[in-house]
């Protein structure tokens, strides 16, 4: 979630950042080495991530502040960082930074779903009305006619609060953000402000990205196992993977260290003045985009929910049947489908919230993986960062 353009969309947004290679070692090597040796002949050695790295100084380059990357290949892990993570202090981002990590939150919440079905606590073909009798009525709309499953791979068309004017009024204009910033806002209350407009068409129809999906959600999972979804991510996923760095913040306004400041346009230009937007109250966001993390966590997440750590052969097979959604994509149970350029298939999600974007992607096999997060809302080419991890040299 992040300003309405943002949130409306499965992000294909392009990538931004800066980074030069470190050559102490090298240089330290050649230093030792005896006096009599001959020079060394043919071409520069690299790290094999030349391109990813460039496309981080280009993002930097159209004006995000700085970006931090990990990129995982096999048994070889890879991380660097452009830019800065403050814009006062001019201090540099860390590949330890902790951020903001938006829709990607989305693939935890589906994880957990499908997790309960397989234990047999919930089917996907269970309607909403069944788990949640009333809280999806009006206007048009019907959750006795909309599945979990629909939920998950957003085709109930439900209208999708963030694309709310006054929703967005409040929370990514200059004035509505700041003065709205530390509001505690309830999932229930976002759902009736979506549920106040007409569907966007009958369930199962059609696809569009709505963030009130993973609203809906979040609260079958508290209803059907007595728990708020946040503590049953911590419980089924973070602490088994032990991933050190991931968070569900609820209302906790600011962000575990290491961490980097977070800016924003605020719903304005690129030409607008920038405003550090890190501290915020992130149930404006809930189970469709509060969650925190690290691109080391987040690689470690997804290569283990495709290799079927996670969840049963079923299951990880519901999760990847995919319904048609932007050009180049498909969208499974909180999975995104992304056939790039080169011919390789990537999966994973794209996160937007204030002053943070987000992407995490792996191939089918976990084998390669990528993530990485700019602390800037309105330029960069995330999109160009893929595919320079995944096609480049």
């Amino acid at each position: 979630m992040t300003a309405r353009v943002r949130t409306t969309r499965v992000r294909t947004t392009r990538v931004r950042t800066t980074l030069v290679a470190a050559c102490a070692l090298a240089l330290s090597a050649a230093l030792a080495a005896p006096a009599l040796a001959a020079p060394a002949v043919g071409p520069p050695v690299t790290d094999g991530h030349d391109a990813t790295r460039r496309a981080l100084e280009a993002a930097v380059a159209d004006g995000v502040p700085g970006a931090t990357a990990t990129a995982r290949d096999g048994h070889r892990t890879w991380s660097g960082t452009a830019g800065v993570g403050d814009l006062r202090t001019g201090e540099p981002r860390s590949e330890r930074d902790r951020y903001r990590v938006g829709s990607i939150t989305k693939t935890f919440v589906a994880t957990v779903v499908l997790q309960l079905e397989a234990e047999g606590r919930l089917s996907l073909d269970d309607t909403v009305d069944e788990w949640l009798p009333g809280v999806v009525e009006g206007n048009g709309n019907d959750g006795k006619r909309i599945t979990l499953r629909q939920l998950l791979n957003h085709t109930s068309g439900i209208y999708n609060v963030t694309s709310d004017e006054g929703f967005a009024r409040t929370y990514f204009t200059r004035d509505g953000f700041f003065e709205h910033r530390y509001d505690t806002v309830s999932p229930r209350q976002l759902v009736a402000i979506a549920t106040a407009h007409a569907p966007d068409f009958a369930p199962g129809t059609d696809w569009s990205y709505s963030n009130t999906n993973y609203l809906v959600a979040g609260m079958v999972i508290e209803k059907v196992t007595g728990r708020p979804y946040g503590d049953e991510v911590r419980r089924r996923i973070i602490a088994p993977l032990e991933l050190r760095a991931t968070s569900v913040p609820g209302t906790r306004t600011t962000l575990p260290r290491p961490s980097s400041r977070a800016y924003s346009k605020l719903d304005g230009t690129a030409t607008d003045p920038t405003y550090d937007v890190t501290r915020l109250n992130p149930s404006l966001a809930g189970s469709a985009g509060e969650m925190v993390s690290s691109s080391a966590d987040l690689n470690r997440f997804y290569t283990a929910l495709l290799r079927g750590r996670l969840l049963p052969a079923k299951q990880l097979t519901e999760m990847t049947t995919t319904v048609p959604a932007r050009p180049g994509t498909s969208y499974g149970l909180g999975l995104i489908k992304r056939q790039l350029d080169c011919g390789v298939t990537v999966w994973g999600h794209a996160g937007g919230i204030h002053g943070s974007s987000s992407e995490a992607v792996t191939t089918r096999d976990g084998r390669h993986a990528l993530a990485f997060n700019f602390n800037g809302d309105w330029s960069g080419d995330s999109d160009a960062v893929i595919d320079a991890e995944f096609c480049g040299d």
